[in-house]
């Protein structure tokens, strides 16, 4: 640490800043440690309950040369990973411009920065630091673009800088990771359309998102392909397939919204999503049924071992306590059942609550 020209307290910083859901730090914490651990880093994690924040302090000794920019770790319980690289405390609410560019000065990539994104904790203390993030990064970034910090000549190695504000004193200085989309604080803009059956058509709609890379979409979201939704009923996961023209069996006893079935590609089948089995295999199945965690997984093993569908993405619900315990149970119980090697991808969204949302599809290997 060192006092900057303005009498900030400047502290280079190594390691890496994930946001997550308020109330999940000790899990995410957790992991952070042990991936830390598995893959030689050495380092001790800052978190504290309710922040919607972890921080991961890297000793750089133990920082390969040139990694410094590739996430080392994609924790389940993360929202969105940053490389950090500066904290600023004992801000002057006066001028707060001025620490951050004497920061910066000595963090500027040859070629600049590609964009900024300024941030804050989705917590009950980080939202009212909203209007500050937009008044004070309209600031930063005219300052940016007028030292020429901002490059505009489309160089796609540039990172995205990211300054997050942890209070009106203090913030963070820290740098986009390869393969994490910049959103502020990990979390997407999604809009629910008017026609929308339920809110949790946005937690299908960001895992497209978040768990598929742009070909992965592309190509495996094809119009006329067949998918079933187990517990569809009243239809939002079905509504958003059907959105890409995928035709869909909808599974449930319960009933399904009209918006739904008003999109002439969804097909109510009135069953027990737990029982109920395609007569022919299908390109999807997703999943939402509010049930056991173990006993879902157990369900989507069986559909991948017996080639029921060629991918899935589907919920687990957590219990209230252990619940990354209860995630490692759940993923070893998919993978050991499914009798076959897995490409898995799981994260607990933002349109998650007390639950995570997996992708799953047998691995190419």
């Amino acid at each position: 640490m060192h006092t900057g020209r303005s009498g900030v307290e400047i502290t280079p910083r190594e390691g890496l800043l994930a946001w997550c859901r308020p109330g999940f730090e000790g899990e995410l914490a957790a992991e952070l440690g042990r991936d830390a651990a598995r893959e030689g880093r050495i380092g001790h994690v800052r978190a504290r309950r309710g922040d919607g924040l972890a921080l991961f302090l890297l000793d750089p000794s133990s920082c390969p040369p040139g990694s410094a920019d590739r996430p080392w770790t994609r924790p389940i319980f993360a929202r969105g990973i940053r490389r950090l690289r500066t904290e600023l405390r004992a801000l002057d609410p006066t001028d707060r411009l001025s620490p951050v560019l004497e920061a910066l000065e000595t963090l500027r990539p040859p070629h600049g920065w590609s964009g900024l994104v300024v941030e804050h904790p989705d917590s009950d203390a980080g939202k009212p630091l909203a209007p500050l993030a937009r008044g004070f990064g309209r600031v930063v970034e005219a300052a940016l673009a007028r030292r020429g910090w901002l490059q505009r000549d489309g160089v796609q190695a540039a990172p995205v800088l990211h300054l997050a504000l942890l209070a009106t004193d203090h913030l963070l200085l820290a740098e986009s990771c390869a393969g994490e989309p910049p959103w502020p604080g990990g979390i997407p803009r999604l809009r629910l359309l008017r026609e929308a059956p339920s809110r949790s058509a946005l937690k299908l709609e960001e895992a497209l998102l978040v768990l598929l890379r742009p070909e992965e979409r592309q190509g495996w979201l094809q119009p006329g392909m067949q998918a079933a939704d187990l517990g569809a009923a009243p239809g939002g996961w079905s509504w958003v397939l059907a959105r890409h023209h995928l035709d869909v069996t909808a599974v449930d006893n319960g009933p399904m919204a009209a918006s739904a079935l008003a999109t002439g590609l969804i097909r109510h089948l009135r069953a027990d999503g737990f029982t109920f089995r395609p007569q022919r295999p299908l390109d999807w199945m997703v999943c939402d049924m509010v049930e056991q965690p173990a006993r879902v997984a157990a369900r989507i093993a069986t559909w991948l071992r017996e080639g029921w569908c060629r991918q899935t993405i589907f919920n687990l619900k957590l219990p209230m306590k252990k619940r990354l315990e209860e995630v490692d149970r759940c993923l070893g119980i998919l993978q050991d059942r499914s009798g076959r090697a897995l490409d898995l991808r799981a994260r607990q969204l933002y349109h998650d609550r007390e639950e995570i949302t997996v992708f799953a599809r047998p691995s190419a290997s």
